[in-house]
């Protein structure tokens, strides 16, 4: 793109990859395995922190004196600051370096858990949360970049990414369990100091074993398109979550959205006029990283969908303690890392990544429909599992191509924010995708409730039958987002398998227009 003049949409990207960090004798850095080890523990303590409270919230809302209303904001707060502001930080990772960008998310985020673990009021806590958020925008793409920039040969990338995307997939359902087992055992607060020693591991792995490429110290942050962008994406989800309670013809709700998709709108057109872009759009232009962002988003609001209910329906509707209810996610942990390491990493090197995500996404559909059709009298071996192991096999066969292709071929200059890109489509779909859910969970019971009203002695059925009801309707919501996932990836998606000979997999490269 041409530094000094407003640039039509780029074309093309090169699909060549960017040359892997080397040690000392030019041969690629022979510590980038043990490396490998640091960057996923980095991004799992991410992950692990969108699901760990969810279990600890119950116990947390009681010690502070929360409010029902207000509690939602334990988990909001991060996700907000984590999605709003993933961009940015993707775009700092490529201006100051990713390692220095890594330890710095690293640090920060540490501290602030160590400040929710402290919380005395609400307040305090929600800060802490959204200062999580901070800085874990800082480390996730800073993360997936130093991934793309460290492993370029196909083979070796097809498995560190099946490996980096099964703790991204799995780390979900392992925040659950690891909640479980300290709100029951030790104090809801370890759900959070429980990240001070893995961040501090992190570190020092970082510092001894990571290389990185210097940033870009001559570029500048584009502060309008921060503005604009993470403006826009936080007054969208707020305005989502804001629906729940308020209803979509609410003034203030129709305002956010509407202001939100305004700021959108202006952040794109600001994206083709600034010579410094916090979002180049030769980023979007390449139809299999678009496609790619677009399959995340979509699939995403599945994932959050079974987090969200079915930790609900397993303990208020089954009856399970906060450690059973983690435990029963075990099963779809072990399915994602299934999918990502032993089928996805073992194929994407000979497969179009299509031919994984499409048959992938399905798998994750009809899991989802099973679960939809659960009742309030169902068991959980013969109605829950099936649904929950499919649904995982699916999305760890789907994680791993998704940040594959999305970082594949990606200039040097933009992995970081290439990388942020990935993490703000899971993010943001997430986040919009529960605030959805939660409104049309809440309507249908409340519809149902109006329908069946019931004496005294029968209020406890028809009101645990409601609950079921709403989920149940959400989760169909949840299918029709997984099947639209799997059209965009099938038409959308048209990379060919890695080559054997170290070029990246895709078309061949064709020339890139001048000022690109």
């Amino acid at each position: 793109m041409n530094e000094s003049s407003p640039p039509a949409l780029p074309g093309p990207i090169r699909t060549t990859s960017p040359t892997a960090p080397e040690g000392p004798d030019g041969l690629p850095d022979p510590r980038r395995w043990w490396g490998l080890v640091f960057i996923a523990l980095a991004q799992l303590m991410v992950v692990l922190d969108s699901t760990i409270v969810n279990i600890a919230l119950p116990s947390a809302q009681r010690a502070l004196d929360m409010s029902d209303g207000s509690r939602q904001w334990v988990i909001t707060a991060y996700t907000l600051a984590f999605g709003g502001l993933l961009l940015l930080g993707g775009r700092i990772a490529d201006v100051v370096g990713r390692k220095r960008t890594l330890v710095i998310g690293l640090v920060g985020f540490a501290v602030a858990s160590a400040l929710g673990g402290a919380a005395q009021t609400p307040g305090m806590l929600f800060a802490a949360r959204a200062l999580q958020g901070v800085f874990a925008a800082l480390l996730a793409p800073s993360a997936l970049s130093l991934m793309t920039t460290t492993f370029t040969d196909p083979r070796e990338r097809s498995k560190a990414f099946g490996v980096f995307g099964a703790l991204a997939a799995a780390g979900g359902a392992i925040g659950l369990l690891l909640g479980g087992v300290l709100t029951e055992y030790v104090d809801w607060r370890w759900c959070l100091y429980a990240n001070i020693p893995i961040a501090l591991v992190a570190v020092a792995g970082t510092l001894l074993l990571l290389r990185d490429r210097p940033g870009t110290r001559a570029a500048k942050l584009d502060v309008p398109g921060v503005v604009l962008g993470c403006g826009g994406l936080v007054a969208v989800v707020y305005g989502f979550s804001e629906a729940e309670a308020r209803g979509w013809v609410d003034a203030r709700v129709l305002a956010l959205l509407l202001g939100g998709l305004l700021l959108l709108a202006c952040f794109t057109y600001w994206q083709t006029r600034t010579p410094t872009p916090l979002l180049p759009l030769r980023v979007l232009a390449d139809r299999n990283r678009a496609g790619s962002f677009l399959t995340m988003s979509f699939g995403t609001i599945g994932v959050f969908g079974v987090y969200l209910f079915m930790t609900y329906y397993l303990q208020e509707v089954l009856g399970y303690s906060a450690l059973e209810a983690g435990l029963a996610f075990l099963p779809m942990s072990a399915a994602i890392m299934t999918g990502s390491t032993q089928v996805a990493a073992r194929l994407l090197p000979r497969v179009p990544p299509r031919l994984l995500l499409v048959p992938g996404v399905l798998l994750g559909a009809s899991g989802l429909t099973l679960l939809a059709l659960v009742e309030a009298d169902s068991a959980y071996a013969t109605h829950v599992l099936p649904g929950m192991l499919l649904m995982g096999l699916g999305m760890g066969m789907t994680y791993m191509p998704i940040f594959a292709t999305a970082t594949l071929g990606v200039r040097p200059q933009d992995a970081g924010v290439t990388s942020a890109m990935v993490n703000t489509t899971q993010q943001v779909g997430g986040s919009l995708g529960t605030a959805l859910l939660n409104t049309i969970a809440a309507s249908a019971t409340s519809t149902y409730l109006d329908a069946h009203r019931a004496g005294p002695a029968e209020e406890a059925r028809v009101l645990r039958d409601a609950a079921v009801h709403g989920f149940s309707q959400a989760l169909w919501w949840t299918v029709g987002a997984m099947l639209l996932a799997a059209l965009v990836a099938g038409l959308l998606v048209t990379a060919g398998p890695a080559s054997r000979s170290g070029a990246a997999p895709g078309p061949p490269a064709s020339p890139a227009p001048p000022g690109t």
